[in-house]
């Protein structure tokens, strides 16, 4: 029955299509992956940066043109006064 055994045993990695080899791969270089991953969470490629610099850019050019307009809102309105006082 033992002689039995070990060959099956033996064919038993090659049966399963390499699961057994695949999962313990998979658990040995999990904690190279973690270790990657959080390296990746905390740097910033330069690619992000460029992004993340044009969205500032983006936003600092809306905020002035929000307000340039809100001054050429103030001043006409200041002028449409000036002219009504002027006509009273």
């Amino acid at each position: 029955m033992r002689k039995l055994m070990i060959p099956a045993l033996l064919a038993l990695p090659l049966a399963s299509g390499g699961c057994v080899a695949k999962a313990a791969w998979d658990v040995a270089t999990l904690p190279v992956r973690a270790g990657s991953q959080v390296v990746d969470w905390t740097t910033t490629s330069q690619e992000e940066s460029d992004r993340n610099y044009g969205r500032r850019v983006r936003e600092q050019e809306a905020r002035e043109g929000r307000e340039r307009r809100a001054q050429e809102r103030e001043e006409r309105e200041r002028c449409e006064r000036e002219r009504r006082r002027d006509c009273d």
